[in-house]
């Protein structure tokens, strides 16, 4: 099932689409600011997806469990990514996060066995629990920033990370962090 958002509609709200097994593609409008708690829970065969520029929030649990997701592109004004909100997204390969990311929340790439790597933008400061915990084919991390972010326990737990890339101007402040 495809779907299309009506113009007007700015905000996807809480468990709007949850639990819609048939949904394959949705069309969201320039417009919508927020996408709510638990929006896309569950639709497993969700593969396609284009958020809209306008979209600066992403709640809690937004994606979770949406195993048909290959490739997110976040817009440029989203500054942060919620709790869960791609956790079990097994399938996902991509995830392009915008400069403006400032926090990657509690378990918010929870189980994407598909993510070979991962680039943690400039703007982030913080990365909270369990972020990317058991992603299995995670082999690199690429970060941006000079200053290390807050990392709080177990973000790369069953990670098979084999190489953090940081600044070169920031080796030294990484190594101590």
């Amino acid at each position: 099932t495809e779907y299309t958002t009506p113009e007007g509609v700015t905000v996807i709200g809480d468990y709007a689409f949850s639990d819609c097994s048939s949904l394959i593609s949705i069309t969201i409008p320039d417009g919508v600011t927020i996408i709510g708690n638990a929006a896309f829970f569950e639709c497993s065969s969700l593969a396609n997806i284009t958020l809209p520029e306008s979209v600066t929030d992403i709640w809690n649990s937004a994606f979770w469990g949406c195993s048909s997701l290959t490739n997110v592109t976040l817009p440029e004004g989203v500054i942060s990514i919620g709790n869960s909100v791609f956790s079990y997204c097994s399938n996902l390969t991509s995830v392009t996060i915008p400069d403006g990311v400032m926090s990657i929340g509690y378990r918010a790439f929870y189980n994407c066995s598909g993510l070979t790597s991962i680039t943690i933008p400039m703007g982030v400061t913080s990365i909270k629990e369990e972020a990317f915990y058991r992603c299995t084919s995670m082999t690199d991390v690429y970060c941006q920033p000079t200053t290390p972010p807050i990392l709080e326990p177990e973000i790369f737990d069953y990670a098979p990370v084999a190489s953090i890339h940081v600044p070169q101007t920031s080796v030294e402040a990484y190594q101590s962090a």
